[in-house]
């Protein structure tokens, strides 16, 4: 008989809990993940499930045996060792794997101790994220079926406390998940899909013990009015209280809110009494006097407090729960443009951001994250988007401690966007969603809410994505965002194919480009927008063009020689490390055709990755330029989501750092691009832009520009002198006195004072490439004439000195220890495109790193002193080489 499932959803800290061995917890208010899996196949197991999932029913020595909490199918088997995900990716191995084992359900197994029953003590199973369906079984009895737990996105709450003995079993079921009939966690055509489709337990199943009444998720509403900081907040705290007895219960309720530096700052108590089996919200507000703000990163400090709930029966603990949140507001218009612009603690906010991508096999690495964050808030980025990512709890957590803001939502192009009037799925007519769809959107929404809804890096949630939902589910979803307490928007989808009428028009297009655009499309706005696509006006929630050309280091460990060999004397030909092979993206046929006719026809792999960085750092830069320059547009440029941040694998495209965490031409362009006090080059106009994308720096700025020629020879040198204003952009002159004919290296240079806050150095010709607007499609904008660079293959050899620090210096990223470099360009002639890498004994990348600039271009006899952050002892040298600069290495 199946048990009733509780709709007690878990919180946003409360998925993870030290698992305590024999038994598994022990007091009310712990809860704690099931610690391990033993899995198989039910293609070589008894089919009686309710025998294997008694207590010492199975003997399970022959089983797949994984010391994790939560892992796919895939997951868990490289977890195990079985598989090696470098050999997996390498070349086209992925391509040989035999897929059919996970064409039958698998089965994961797991036998846990609790303690002893007794009167008013209570067990309940939670479920947080199956895909995208599975029957479970706990000690011979069936308590959900696929029915029940379907959904990746789903979590249940199972009352096992009639089951619950002193040895238990519980076994799960999960069976294949496919893509564009089931709610799964898809890729779309970013990758190859795993060979499993990502089905498995993903998120962790938790046990947890209570006492008579059990307690919900924690919702926080926080009421700031602005300005913020100058006024106390309202703090509201909201729990459900469920009794789980079959008699009246009375509890008492008790709620505190602890700051940062751990001072309680107010206390609450209620006394409730809930009828046999009822739900009730138990609900708390204080007033917080002086309130510490929290601000997404740039912009200041993030203070957490910590909401602390307990639910007592009879003096006894019965259920507790806690949650961080912080004080901040967030809202959105849609302008009179059709544009989302979104405010932060009362401030426009200009979204700078990237597109993220789970591991292929949904694998989890808190460190990781920290690492990819720290990389987006290095570069200049401010926001993360989510497509159907939305990973685990502890994301959100390092999201809000680094200030990192997030949009999350679902993803495109599959079950969840089968809607009649989508005629893009892979199949068509498309799976129209029935009731049981809607029930399990419902449950999806209703879940993630409750993880996410205390964060205060939360920006905002997309319902759909290339599309909207329909009325029903758009209902569905706002009801169930509501009912957690949501406060920051909803928006309809990332696209202006539709909306439906309850939140009206999304604001976000989804234009392209997704490949190759020269840097002078950015800057075409044709004043309005009119006919000119993903160029900097409105928000962008996914566009680029189509970067992220891994250096040689990583390209060794995934490609064979031969793949490499097709990198260059190839162009056209499909590459498995693209997207996958029915996409538009397979290939770099429009990629190379830039590459090879702006900089000619590579000469070896490392002349291509050499054109492939330049290519890749003009083409970020410039679109993170053109969105910050035309902020203050009279069609402003109110956000950019670059495609893509980073990939579930190694990929050749769609990032702007690859697998291997190695920032290359796209980190380096994007940094350079978004810096918070910059100054940029206007490809369309020959304008020099002032950019200012903080609240507190403000006054006079000088600008100095400078021309060069490929020999060194000065053409014109101006110097401009402009005021900034916080959050702020403006053209403040023009490059003057640019005569000469061929290529040119124009540098400005924005000076504070005596300080430099920013450096930028472009190549440039008097023309830029011709881009034919009118036959531009949904994913590049055609050149009908390319700029050219090649007599940039003919400059004179520079050498450059470069020397590292003896001593540690302090790098501005938590944990990572810093040393200095020092350039020194001893020729009369620039030292193009100079880059520098990190390595170890072995000459293997060293990495994470963080650069302070990378793939510089010096003046001649000029000096750069860099700055270099990691976080572990193995650098051995600097790896340094340039366009006219040969490779040298300086031991560390």
């Amino acid at each position: 008989m199946l048990q009733k499932a509780l709709v007690l959803l878990l919180a946003g800290g409360g998925l993870l809990a030290p698992a305590t061995a024999n038994p598994l917890i022990s007091e009310a208010g712990q809860r704690a993940a099931i610690p391990s899996w033993d899995i198989q196949s039910t293609s070589s197991l008894d089919k009686d499930l309710a025998k294997l999932s008694l207590a010492g029913g199975a003997d399970t020595t022959s089983w797949h045996h994984v010391a994790m909490s939560r892992c796919t199918l895939m997951g868990c088997l490289l977890a195990n060792g079985e598989y090696k995900d470098s050999e997996l990716w390498f070349s086209d191995n992925l391509n040989k794997f035999n897929w059919v084992k996970f064409t039958v359900p698998w089965i994961y197994r797991h036998e846990f101790e609790l303690p002893a029953s007794q009167p008013g003590r209570h067990f309940l199973l939670e479920t947080n994220g199956i895909s995208s369906k599975a029957d479970l079984y706990v000690n011979g009895k069936q308590i959900a079926n696929a029915e029940i737990q379907a959904g990746a996105y789903v979590g249940r709450t199972y009352d096992i406390t009639d089951l619950a003995t002193e040895a238990n079993a519980l076994l799960v079921r999960v069976y294949p998940t496919q893509y564009l009939y089931d709610f799964g966690v898809g890729f779309v055509d970013w990758n190859p899909y795993a060979p499993d489709n990502g089905t498995g337990i993903w998120r962790d199943i938790t046990v947890k013990q209570t006492g008579p009444i059990a307690m919900g998720p924690l919702s926080i509403a926080v009421d700031a009015p602005l300005p913020i900081g100058q006024h106390d907040a309202t703090v509201t705290i909201r729990a459900k209280a469920t009794n789980l007895e079959s008699v009246s219960v009375k509890l008492a309720a008790k709620a505190a809110i602890v700051s940062q530096t751990g001072t309680t700052v107010g206390t609450q108590g209620h006394t409730v009494t809930l009828s046999a089996g009822e739900s009730r919200y138990v609900e708390f507000q204080q007033v917080i006097k002086a309130p510490q703000v929290w601000w997404p990163k740039i912009w200041g400090e993030q203070p957490l407090y910590t909401a602390k709930v307990d639910f007592s029966v009879d003096d006894a603990v019965s259920d507790i729960a806690e949650s961080a949140f912080g004080i901040r507001t967030v809202t959105s218009v849609v302008n009179s443009h059709n544009d989302t612009i979104f405010t932060v603690n009362g401030h426009p906010f200009q979204v700078i951001g990237g597109g993220y991508g789970a591991d292929m096999f949904l694998r989890w690495d808190s460190t990781r994250f920290t690492r990819i964050a720290q990389y987006m808030l290095d570069m200049g980025q401010n926001t993360i988007r989510l497509e159907g990512k939305m990973e685990q709890p502890e994301l959100y957590d390092i999201a809000d401690r680094l200030g990192l803001m997030v949009i999350a939502g679902w993803e495109c192009c599959d079950k969840w966007e089968a809607w009649e009037y989508n005629h893009d799925l892979a199949v068509d007519p498309p799976p129209i969603w029935d009731e049981r769809d809607y029930a399990i959107a419902n449950a999806s929404i209703v879940h993630e809410a409750s993880i996410i809804q205390p964060h205060p890096s939360i920006l905002g949630y997309l319902v759909g994505s290339d599309y909207w939902p329909n009325d029903r589910a758009t209902k569905i979803y706002v009801d169930g965002l509501k009912a957690a307490g949501w406060q920051v928007p909803i928006i309809a989808s990332a696209a202006k194919r539709g909306y439906p009428e309850l939140l009206g028009p999304s604001g976000m297009k989804m234009e392209g480009p997704y490949d190759w655009v020269p840097p002078n499309y950015w800057f075409d706005t044709n004043e309005d927008g009119t006919d000119r696509h993903g160029s900097s006006f409105g928000f962008g929630s996914e566009l680029g063009a189509g970067v992220g050309t891994p250096e040689l280091g990583s390209l060794k460990k995934f490609l064979s020689k031969t793949d490499m060999e097709d990198l260059w004397m190839k162009p056209e030909k499909g590459l498995f490390h693209m997207s996958n092979n029915n996409s538009q993206f397979y290939d770099r046929k429009i990629y190379n055709n830039g590459l090879f006719s702006r900089f000619g026809k590579p000469t070896s792999l490392d002349d291509y990755l050499m054109k492939a960085q330049l290519t890749d750092y003009e083409a970020t830069r410039a679109e993170y330029e053109g969105y910050s320059a035309f902020w203050n547009a009279a069609r402003p440029a109110t956000g950019v989501i670059y495609w893509m941040l980073n990939n579930a694998w190694p990929s050749l495209h769609w990032n702007q750092f690859d697998h291997y965490l190695r920032p290359a031409g796209s980190y380096y362009g994007t940094k350079t691009g978004s810096r918070v006090e910059h100054v940029a080059f206007d490809y369309v106009s020959r304008g020099i832009w002032l950019i200012n994308h903080s609240l507190d720096q403000e006054g006079m700025r000088t600008v100095e520009v400078d021309l060069v020629d490929m020999h060194g020879k000065a053409i014109t040198s101006q110097t401009i002198t402009a005021v900034t204003d916080p959050n702020t952009s403006r053209k403040i002159g023009h490059v003057e006195g640019w005569d000469v004919e061929g290529v040119v290296f124009l540098r400005l240079r924005l000076f504070k004072k005596d300080r430099i806050a920013s450096r930028n150095v472009y190549w440039l010709t008097k023309e830029v490439d011709a881009l034919d607007w009118q036959n531009s499609t949904w994913y590049y904008t055609p050149v009908t004439k390319y700029v050219d660079y090649t007599s940039l293959s003919k400059m004179e050899a520079a050498t450059v000195k470069a020397t590292v620090g003896k001593s540690t210096c302090r790098s501005r990223t938590d944990g990572a220890r810093g040393k200095s470099v020092t350039l020194e360009n001893m020729s009369a002639v620039p030292a193009f495109f100079v880059s520098l890498n990190m390595v170890d004994g072995a000459g293997d990348d060293v990495v994470p790193v963080l650069w302070s600039d990378n793939y510089v271009t010096l003046w001649p006899n000029e000096t750069l002193k860099l700055t270099v952050g990691q976080w572990d002892d193995r650098p051995q040298a600097v790896e340094v080489k340039g366009f006219n600069v040969k490779p040298a290495s300086i031991k560390i």
